[in-house]
């Protein structure tokens, strides 16, 4: 049997796993569905300073952040009661996202295809093995020495642990919840790309910024990009109670025209710069999120010999309003990896230290993700109509910028001794 853990899925969470089991001297390897070709995954997403922090443990930071949008904080503004068109409002909030004098790191905006592009060269010099065309199905065995499992083609594979990274829809999680479905939250991100110049704005309106209109809801513009020149525009759509079917949804996103129409009307009240932004948009700059959740699990890994384990959005999907969901995702392999590493050391002395380390990771990070998801909660109200008039509770996110892992970790395995 094989000592290496497999990883399902190269996306953003199971290239920084490898990195992060590499650094620990754990043998893995990657196993993607898709053929040898550049992961093109579009759209960028914005990494604040509990993930940058481990980023940077993880020798890539550097990098990315000569690649991405720096910036410190988001801006909320009423424009309720402007004076005219080009009145930008009134600044109600600021939510911080970084600041390296209190944080260490300014937040960062980024495409994920950067991310993408600076792990695998940092993977591939590190010889870490990539195996494209590779669609798992199901698990076949799983015994206290090793799990195998079987691939589309019929042929099979083993390893140690298999560690499912492959997103919200996981096949993996299959395994341990054979009959689990997602919880559409009947709301959906509507994006677009747009040129920052189309805007004409002012020089002194910081960006981000969310307008707030009350009754109307919010307007998301976002700059990307390593100088700002493009931006990220949005709103939230609420969809219905109801998740759609499958081929519904495909009619939903495929309905490029009727998106744009989306971000260009029910604009009245808003500064005529959200106009401008939004009045010309290409198709193919246009991107639907459905906002879905995985209902919170009892385990993330199979309970009898916790070979099979499942970690990001596989566990525990998070609705992107408070931009945590791959933030949240690089917390979960870099806390596990510290705890693998920590455990396997000392594995000799203690067998049952890996499997309380499972245990510990998840509760750890169960907890973390639940009070993101309560900030995601406070972020809806501030966008979508009819928000404004419900109690709110005011920023403070020291507890989530300043998580140490490492110091975590340590602290939990020095009271194991």
């Amino acid at each position: 049997m094989s000592q290496e853990v497999a990883i399902i899925g190269a996306g953003l969470s199971g290239l920084s796993f490898a990195l992060a089991l590499h650094q620990q001297s754990i043998p893995c390897t990657i196993y993607e569905s898709r053929p040898d070709a550049p992961l093109n995954i579009g759209g960028a997403v914005m990494l604040s300073p509990n993930a940058l922090r481990i980023l940077d443990r993880l020798g890539v930071y550097d990098v990315m952040r000569t690649r991405g949008y720096n910036f410190t904080k988001l801006e909320y503004r009423n424009v309720a009661s402007t004076s005219g068109p080009e009145d930008t409002g009134v600044v109600t909030e600021t939510q911080e996202f970084g600041g390296a004098e209190k944080y260490q790191y300014d937040g960062l905006r980024i495409y994920r295809t950067q991310i993408i592009d600076t792990l695998l060269a940092v993977l591939a010099e590190k010889g870490i093995s990539i195996r494209y065309g590779h669609k798992f199905t199901k698990v076949i065995e799983e015994t206290a020495e090793g799990v195998t499992w079987e691939w589309a083609d019929g042929t099979t594979g083993t390893a140690a642990v298999l560690v499912g990274a492959d997103g919200i829809h996981s096949t993996v999680r299959k395994y341990l919840y054979p009959d689990l479905k997602t919880t559409f939250t009947g709301m959906a991100g509507i994006t677009a790309a747009v040129p920052t110049a189309q805007l004409e704005a002012p020089a002194d309106l910081h960006m981000p910024v969310t307008f707030i209109l009350p009754g109307k809801g919010a307007f998301v513009i976002a700059p990307q990009g390593i100088d700002g020149s493009e931006i990220l525009i949005g709103k939230q759509r609420r969809i219905g109670e109801n998740d759609l079917t499958r081929e519904e949804w495909a009619t939903f996103i495929s309905d490029k025209e009727g998106q744009a129409k989306f971000l260009q009307s029910d604009n009245e009240g808003f500064p005529d710069l959200v106009h401008r932004a939004a009045a010309k948009i290409s198709h193919d700059r246009i991107n639907v999120w459905p906002f879905y959740i995985v209902p919170k699990l009892d385990t993330w890994s199979s309970p009898k010999h916790q070979r099979v384990v499942i970690l990001g959005d596989a566990a525990h999907a998070i609705p992107p309003s408070a931009g945590q969901g791959i933030n949240q995702a690089f917390e979960d392999i870099y806390t596990l990896a510290l705890l693998l590493g920590g455990a396997q050391r000392r594995e000799k002395k203690d067998p049952a230290l890996v499997q309380e380390a499972l245990k510990f990771w998840q509760s750890h990070r169960q907890s973390r993700v639940d009070q993101v998801l309560e900030l995601n909660k406070q972020i809806d109200l501030r966008r979508v109509p009819g928000g404004e008039d419900v109690e709110r509770k005011e920023f403070d996110l020291a507890w989530l910028y300043t998580l140490d892992p490492d110091q975590v970790v340590q602290e939990w395995l020095d009271a194991r001794r």
